[in-house]
Parts: structure tokens; C-alpha cells; sequence
């Protein structure tokens, strides 16, 4: 009897794990799903940046450029963004969460801080959103670049261009920057999220002032250090048939076009990091509500 009653209980648990997991995943979605609002509304905002980053021109040229354009063309590209976007938050969130419960069996004979594993956690979600969705941000590079217009004019051109060439210089043209700032982001976020969050409550700041402060912060932080990577995915990626020239040599033509000065490989960085921070402020202060909901 009280060997069933052991098995149930180890039953109960499990099934409270799940459920936990299940949450993490769900309510990552939903705020993500909320927060694409915001993607829509400024992605003409992201579809400047991107035109700074490629061409490393003045905030107004951009513009003058997308004017140009037209309304039609505006929001060309915004599709792989909107989904990638909603399925990012929700395995981020509930990557990170399944990775937080399963750490400490792989690593209870090392000497890693338990404090350290959120950020160990988040660097293994950081490696599966390089793995899912790098083709997604290439898809969506080569859509907002005006010099593929007119030769792919829709969605499924890109689509059959970019299938018909390797996996390294189609799909997965600058996969390994990709690695680095998802896997380096992810990991200060998730490392940095409650520390912060915790300190601004203790200051005064009600729950969701200290989420969503908390994400404003962690958005600056990895922005500032991760924005020349960025610059580096947009420009590799940006051409169709582009992917053959490797990292080294696309850094340091980039790095010559930016005539080797710092505020020139940041041009149209603070557009860049104004809007993380109001979709990752936005994300985290509904995440954190869900969670403390559902608790």
C-alpha cells in the first residue's frame, strides 16, 4: 500500500510538471501573439533599420526610399517576422522552462551555481532558434531588399530560389552569426529577467512595472553588445544569390564599407533598439502576469 501510495504521488508530480510545461509554452505564445500587434504597427520602423543596415545610409534616405516605393511594397516582408515571432516567444519560453527542469539531473556532479542555470537553459534555446528559424530571417532579408523585386516579385519565388541552392548558401546562409547572437541572447536574457525584475520590486515597482522595466533593460543590454552581428545576418543574407562568401570575408567587407568606424556599423542601431525594447517590455510583463496567474 504504501508502495502505491509512492507511485501516485511520483504520478501527481509528473502530471504537475507537465502542466507547468504546458503553461510556459502557452503563455509564451500568448504574449507573443500580443506583442506581434506591435510588429505590424512598426514594421515599417524594422523595414528602415534593415535599409540602414544594408546600405548604411541616413535615417531620411531610408525613408525617402520605402516613399518611393509605395504603400504596396511597405509591408513586403512582413509575414516571416509575424510568424516567426509568435512561434519564437512560445519556444522560447517553454524551451527554456522543459531545459530548467531537466538541468539539474545532467549537471548535479558539477559545480555550476544553481543561479547560473536560467542563462545555461536559455543559451539551449538559443541554439534551437538558430536551427528553426534562420531560414525564416532569410527569407524575410531577401524580401525588404528593393534589388529583388523585380526579379522575385512574390513570396513562393523566394521560396523556390533560395530550395534550390545548398543548404549553407540558401536557407541557412549565416547560420553561424545567427548561432552566436541567439544563443548569447538568450542566455543574457533569461540569466538577467528575475534578477532584475526582483530588484526593481524591492525598490517599489509593482509586479508588472518590474516585468516589464526588467525587459526594457535586458532588450538594451542585448542590443547594444549584439547590433553589429545583426548588421553582419542582414547583409549576408540580403541578396539571393548571395550565402557563397564565408563569415571572415563578409565581416571585413562589411567592416571596410563601414569605412572602419563604430558609429557607421550602428547607423540605425537606436531604431533597432527602441522597438526590442517596446516588444520585449510588452512580452515579458504578459509573460510574467500569465505565470503568476496560473501559479
Amino acid at each position: 500500500m504504501g508502495s502505491n501510495t509512492h507511485h501516485n504521488q511520483d504520478d501527481v508530480l509528473k502530471s504537475a510538471d507537465s502542466t507547468a510545461w504546458f503553461h510556459s509554452y502557452l503563455h509564451g505564445g500568448t504574449s507573443s501573439l500580443i506583442s506581434t500587434m506591435t510588429t505590424v504597427i512598426i514594421f515599417p520602423l524594422y523595414k528602415t533599420v534593415f535599409r540602414q543596415q544594408l546600405h548604411s545610409t541616413l535615417v531620411r534616405e531610408a525613408v525617402a526610399q520605402l516613399f518611393k516605393e509605395g504603400p504596396v511594397k511597405l509591408y513586403r516582408g512582413v509575414a516571416p517576422p509575424l510568424l516567426m515571432r509568435f512561434l519564437n516567444g512560445t519556444l522560447l519560453f517553454g524551451l527554456q522552462d522543459t531545459f530548467l527542469h531537466h538541468l539539474p539531473s545532467f549537471i548535479s556532479a558539477t559545480p555550476l551555481p544553481r543561479d547560473a542555470l536560467p542563462a545555461l537553459a536559455g543559451f539551449g534555446v538559443g541554439v534551437v532558434e538558430a536551427l528553426l528559424f534562420t531560414p525564416f530571417e532569410r527569407v524575410q532579408n531577401v524580401l525588404q531588399n528593393s534589388r529583388n523585386n523585380s526579379r522575385l516579385p512574390t513570396l513562393r519565388s523566394v521560396l523556390l530560389k533560395l530550395a534550390s541552392k545548398p543548404l549553407a548558401s540558401g536557407y541557412y546562409t549565416a547560420f553561424l552569426p545567427i548561432l552566436v547572437r541567439n544563443a548569447v541572447g538568450s542566455s543574457l536574457y533569461f540569466g538577467l529577467k528575475d534578477p532584475m525584475s526582483n530588484t526593481l520590486r524591492d525598490n517599489g515597482c509593482s509586479p508588472v512595472a518590474s516585468s516589464f522595466m526588467a525587459g526594457v533593460l535586458n532588450s538594451m543590454v542585448i542590443s547594444l553588445s549584439l547590433y553589429p552581428l545583426s548588421v553582419l545576418v542582414a547583409n549576408m543574407q540580403a541578396q539571393a544569390e548571395g550565402g557563397q562568401r564565408g563569415v571572415r570575408s563578409s565581416w571585413q567587407r562589411l567592416w571596410a564599407a563601414r569605412q572602419h568606424r563604430l558609429p557607421l556599423l550602428y547607423r540605425g542601431g537606436f531604431l533597432v533598439i527602441f522597438r526590442s525594447c517596446v516588444t520585449w517590455g510588452i512580452t515579458t510583463a504578459i509573460y510574467d502576469q500569465l505565470e503568476r496567474h496560473s501559479r
